[in-house]
């Protein structure tokens, strides 16, 4: 089975993309991609005229962010396959049958993985190290390693995006599209890419204002796909808290010093805390029957179905 071209949207979410629209338009409708989709994100340059005069259908988001971005244009996709990519050049469209390949064969959502050695040059130290930490922590909160959560270079079926249930309003999304996928046990692909360093604009990411937000973004999310780990560490740290507070009245009982409010705090934040972890561990174990319950339904539908 493979997969024709006009089976498929190329979205392009942009925002003062202008030296670059142009350009990766005309790669995508020389290669046969002729349904691109351009949601514009209330550019001030030329981005919204140069990509309608390439041939893209242009739309202007009604939001702010590139999380609304996406989760407006997924609206407005009737295609079965959709392909995402960033407009700012450092992806190559020569890479979009490879990625849309494993739709062809039963994935339901593709990653395009820009850390490979090859690479490794694009990249500073700094974000090459982000990333790599952020992918950890991704795997530490919602069980699955997938190589590179915050590549901007995806491939769907109409089926898996409908299936998400996206909020977040900015450069968060990537990382809840990846949640999303793991959460609804997606059959998820990992495709080697070749990307480039961004040109002829500045980048709109801040390595350390962004890292925190995509960081805050993983663990808030951890809530509904691995509870044990949400409610787990905020029971862990107020227990914590509460021995070491206890460490101290007890020194200070052994001087025959007594702290009876500190004591009742100890106890209450050791009780408290013990209370948040098994309430987490209750979570993962309710979580665990749901997905073996979603599981088994889906597969009496396809039993039905054969």
């Amino acid at each position: 089975m493979s997969i024709e071209k006009d089976q498929v949207c190329v979205l392009i979410p942009t925002l003062n993309e202008a030296p670059t629209i142009g350009g990766l338009i005309n790669e995508f409708i020389s290669l046969g991609f002729r349904n691109v989709l351009v949601i514009d994100g209330h550019s001030s340059d030329a981005t919204r005229k140069i990509a309608s005069q390439a041939g893209a259908r242009v739309i202007t988001q009604e939001g702010r962010g590139k999380g609304n971005a996406i989760i407006e244009a997924f609206a407005l996709i009737d295609e079965p396959y959709l392909l995402m990519i960033d407009g700012d050049g450092t992806y190559s469209p020569d890479d979009a049958e490879r990625m849309l390949e494993p739709l062809a064969t039963g994935s339901a959502h593709v990653i395009g993985n820009r850390l490979t050695d090859e690479n490794r040059s694009a990249f500073s130290r700094l974000n090459y190290a982000g990333n790599q930490i952020l992918n950890r922590l991704f795997k530490l909160a919602h069980g699955r390693f997938l190589n590179d959560i915050l590549s901007g270079y995806r491939a769907f079926t109409r089926e898996s995006v409908r299936q998400m249930r996206l909020k977040e309003s900015g450069f968060g999304i990537e990382t809840e599209i990846s949640a999303e996928a793991v959460r609804n046990n997606m059959e998820i692909f990992i495709v080697p890419i070749k990307y480039g360093q961004r040109s002829g604009t500045p980048t709109k990411l801040n390595p350390f204002h962004d890292g925190l937000k995509i960081t805050t973004t993983i663990y808030k999310l951890a809530k509904m796909s691995n509870p044990l780990f949400y409610f787990g560490l905020i029971g862990v740290i107020i227990m914590i808290a509460g021995f070491l507070s206890g460490a101290y009245v007890l020194l200070e009982w052994l001087r025959s010093v007594e702290h009876i409010p500190l004591t009742i705090l100890t106890v209450l934040l050791i009780v408290i805390g013990f209370q948040i972890f098994m309430f987490g561990v209750i979570s993962d174990m309710l979580l665990a029957f749901h997905r073996e319950l979603v599981n088994e339904i889906h597969e009496a539908r396809r039993e039905g179905r054969k």
